[in-house]
């Protein structure tokens, strides 16, 4: 029976969960948003969102704890200077998941887990940017398009300019 069993286990052993689980979270720390499957960002989060909220208090013993779990002095001092005083006055829920689609080979569902903070286009300070993607119209509703006037261009003189 499986009572209390609520983590994935990824098909991985628990050695190669734990150091994949510290890789990713390192490499999100660093670049702020990783694309990977939709089932190793939900186990991402549950496990880089305790460390953020570790980070809110700079203080040796947090550093000491968050250092166990990510064996990286760059990500850590990344984490408690940058990422938690950009999120110090958030009580939680520091990472977005957003699904991107199905990768080609296996058909696994992909996303891209970033922080909350760091994307321009959905923070509530930022202005929101305008899409940049054109849908493309049918046959049937596609209007002419309009000619424009071309204008005469002046034939330019083969005479050399006199000075």
């Amino acid at each position: 029976m499986r009572h209390a069993k609520k983590n994935n286990h990824l098909g991985r052993t628990d050695a190669h969960r734990k150091a994949m689980l510290s890789n990713m979270a390192t490499s999100l720390i660093m670049h702020k948003r990783i694309n990977t499957t939709l089932a190793k960002a939900k186990e991402l989060r549950k496990y880089v969102e305790p460390l953020v909220t570790r980070s809110k208090n700079d203080t040796t013993h947090s550093r000491r704890i968050v250092f166990a779990q990510l064996h990286n002095k760059y990500a850590v001092t990344e984490l408690f200077r940058e990422i938690s005083q950009k999120v110090g006055d958030r009580p939680g829920g520091y990472t977005r998941i957003l699904k991107t689609g199905f990768r080609k080979g296996d058909n696994a569902e992909m996303c891209m887990i970033e922080f909350v903070d760091y994307n321009d286009t959905y923070t509530q300070t930022g202005e929101k940017k305008k899409s940049t993607r054109t849908r493309r119209s049918s046959k049937k509703s596609a209007k002419p398009a309009e000619t424009v006037a071309e204008t005469p261009v002046a034939e330019e003189t083969a005479e050399p300019q006199a000075e």
